[in-house]
Order: C-alpha cells, then structure tokens, then sequence
C-alpha cells in the first residue's frame, strides 16, 4: 500500500498513463462508447506491470469484490459508504471487470505521469480471472460473495474456481482479510481452510426459507467430504443454513446479526449484498450510523433493481443472467401486484453464447400468475419456447408477445403496463445495456 516506484517503471508507466488518458479522450470525444476497457488494454502493452505499479500507489489498500452474482451493487455500496467518511476511492464503476477494465478504472484516477492519489480502489473482479490478479493486486480485503453457475461455456463448475481462488489466496499475506458468503457451502468450507484472518457474512433469518430447494441449486454436496449436506433451509438456491451428517461440515458463523441491519433494494439477494458491504465497511472502522444512513439512502447501479420513470410509467430493469439471478428477480416480479413483464434474452460474449440455463429457471411461477409477458432479444424464440412449456394449464391467463425488435417490444411491454403499475425488465447482461439505451438514449459501455 502507498509504495514508492523506481524512476525507469515511473517513465514506463507515465507514458503508458499519457496514452491510456490519450485514448480516453479520444474514444469519448468521437461518442464510440465509455472507454472503460480499451485504455487499459493499450497501456498494459506499454507498461505490463501497469496493474502492479497502479495499485500498490493506493494508500489505504485495494478491496476486490468477487462472485458470480451481486458485485457491482455491492462495491457501489461499500464506495458509497466510505466516500461519506471523506475518502477517495478509484472504482470500475462501469462494470468492466477483466483485467483491462480494472487497469483503466486505476489509470482513470492518474494524474499525467502516473501518480494514483486515492485511499482505497473498490474493484470488482471477474471470479474467472480472480486467480490472475490476486498477486498484482495484493488486496487489503477480499469479499466472497458467491459461487453459482454462470457461462459454462467459458468457466466450468464452481468447484473448479474455488478450488483456484483457495490456492491463490493461501499465498497472501497473513494480514489480508478474506471476507466469505457462509451461506454458500463452497466458500463457507473456502474460509475454513484459509490461514488469513476469516470474516464471514450471512442470514439467520428462517422467516426467509423458501419453501423447497430450487432447480438452479449447484453446491448441495459437502465441499469437505462428498456427501449430501443437510439443509435447515435455504435462502436462495444452495445458499441456507446446512450441516453435513457426515463429517460434521457446517455453515459458519457470521460475524454480524442480519437481522439487525436494514436492506438496500427489492429482493433477498440485496440483503446478501448488504451484509457483504457492512461486513467490510465495519472492518475499516467506519460507524454504525453512517453506514446505515447510506443503506436507507442508497441508489440502484444501472440495471441493478434500477427504477425509470418512462413516459410517466414505472419502469424496473432487473438484471438476469443465469439461473439464480433469474429466479431471484422472478421472485421479485411475482411478490408484486404488477402484471407486465420483459424478458430480453441475448447470447453475446458478455452473456455467454449457451443458453441452455434457462430451462434451470422456475419460469413456471412468473406464468402461472398469468398477466402479459413481452419477449425479445437475440435468443426470443428460445425464450418464448421455455416460457410455453411452463404454462400448466391449456386455460392460463397468459398473454404471451413474442417480438424480435427490442424497440417494439419495449413500446408493447410499456402499452401494456397501466399507470398504476410498474413494468418489470429482466435482460440478460448485454440486453441491459441496449434497454438502457432505449430507454434513456444514452449508452452505458
């Protein structure tokens, strides 16, 4: 943290910093889009060390936020928190979270020759790449959010990534804080073998139990032994309160009482994202009261439970995009009185080009309240197809509209919704950043 650099990696990284910034400029002038990746990848050609020169300027420390669902909102969150006790913090907030990203959220907070003035850099990681990065990086804190299927295509099954990320972060120093889920059994079992100094985060609260185990459940077996866990109850998929009959594997405890602490945003899911925060937040000393102030006030990242005003309607984008993701905001549509809904399915690199993971979705409660469904997207036929074979009954209520232009279907879906209503959208990764786009004329990345 806050180390001095060698005057030959200063020129080096000043120059790779006044092409990176160059680019910026550039790209942002000519409206081709946010420049939140191309800078870094520029610069890194220049300066291969570019990460490790950037983040060890940061004076307090790095924060890595890592998992496969929640970990824009939650380090938007935590940046939040700490920027109303005065500090300065460097963030990816736009999303871009691979290597690049992260090099051009640091070279954002440069001054011309390279020089990073900020007390903590917030960085959301890519848990496939978190292995890479982890000894650059050499973080402060390290949140664990979860471990769930996502773009089987590029990643493999979570245990293969635990099983990397538990490797690389044995290696940190002792003093690193790793900061796990206890509710998911892989990172539970993860922070149990860990030599560094072990936080965990998670509910005690059996009034959220849902009433089965979901489909879109990936770590029902004993990270430890092999066997079959015992569940008290779970939250969401394979997140709940477990014990394993057989070797005597359990959850871990938490080191804050959920209950006590207030909820950003709809959904369950956003509690675990809470607790995460706070669990870091406390852990740099910040107070009680500020941070739950931030909680009451905070505002939705873009496409994450974010509410729109549209033509005088409601709109809510809820960001899905892989099974428990979806049935989480499912869960969130179905809890309402609203009875329009969008789904917008794409297949493009930043969602993952199989799609398969949809048939893993309880698509059947969102039909079986009947109502108007709007599909679109790159995939909607494969959408529409799923959502038929969910509808029970031959008289369902279910007022099915397949429309292929995004547009349309965005003008349909908002026709339907009446005033008093709020019109649910839940897109796929690239899906959101063009119904933003529609929706507010502006692009994200």
């Amino acid at each position: 943290m806050g180390n001095k650099i060698q005057l030959i990696d200063r020129v080096r990284l000043g120059l790779a910093v006044s092409v990176a910034k160059s680019v910026t400029f550039l790209v942002r002038s000519l409206r081709l889009g946010a420049a939140s990746v191309l800078p870094g990848s520029i610069a890194r050609r220049i300066e291969k060390r570019l990460l490790q020169l950037l983040s060890q300027q940061v004076k307090k420390g790095v924060i890595l936020i890592a998992g496969t669902n929640g970990k824009t909102t939650t380090s938007l969150l935590l940046k939040t928190i700490l920027e109303r006790k005065g500090y300065s913090i460097a963030h990816n907030s736009t999303g871009a979270n691979l290597e690049n990203g992260l090099m051009t959220a640091l070279l954002e907070s440069t001054n011309l020759v390279g020089t990073l003035d900020v007390d903590y850099a917030i960085l959301e990681v890519d848990e496939n790449i978190v292995p890479k990065v982890l000894t650059p990086l050499q973080p402060r804190i390290i949140l664990c959010l979860n471990l769930f299927r996502d773009q089987l295509d590029r990643y493999g099954e979570v245990d293969t990534i635990s099983k990397r990320w538990t490797k690389v972060i044995s290696t940190l120093p002792a003093e690193t804080v790793v900061i796990p889920n206890a509710d998911d059994p892989t990172l539970s079992h993860l922070g149990q073998q860990l030599p560094q100094r072990v936080l965990f985060f998670g509910l005690n609260e059996p009034k959220h139990y849902l009433e089965a185990i979901p489909h879109a459940v990936d770590s029902i077996y004993c990270p430890k032994c092999g066997h079959s866990l015992d569940y008290k109850g779970v939250y969401l998929s394979h997140l709940g309160d477990f014990t394993c009959p057989k070797c005597a594997f359990s959850k871990s405890k938490p080191s804050l009482e959920s209950s006590e602490w207030p909820q950003i945003l709809v959904g369950l899911y956003n509690k675990y994202n809470t607790l995460a925060a706070v669990t870091a937040a406390k852990e740099l000393g910040v107070d009680e009261a500020t941070i739950k102030d931030t909680i009451n006030n905070f505002q939705a990242a873009f496409g994450r439970a974010e509410d729109l005003v549209i033509n005088g309607k409601k709109v809510r984008i809820l960001l899905s995009k892989n099974p428990v993701g979806t049935n989480e905001t499912i869960r969130v549509v179905t809890q309402s009185t609203d009875k329009t809904t969008l789904l917008v399915l794409n297949d493009r690199t930043p969602d993952g080009t199989d799609v398969s993971w949809i048939w893993d979705v309880d698509t059947e409660k969102l039909v079986e309240r009947g109502g108007t469904l709007v599909v679109s997207g790159d995939r909607v036929y494969d959408m529409a197809l799923r959502l038929r074979y969910s509808q029970k009954s031959p008289e369902s209520t279910l007022n099915l509209i397949v429309e292929s232009d995004l547009r349309q279907a965005i003008a349909t879906a908002l026709e339907y919704t009446p005033e008093n209503e709020t019109l649910h959208i839940l897109p796929t990764y690239s899906a959101m950043l063009e119904v933003r786009e529609v929706l507010t004329g502006r692009k994200i990345l």
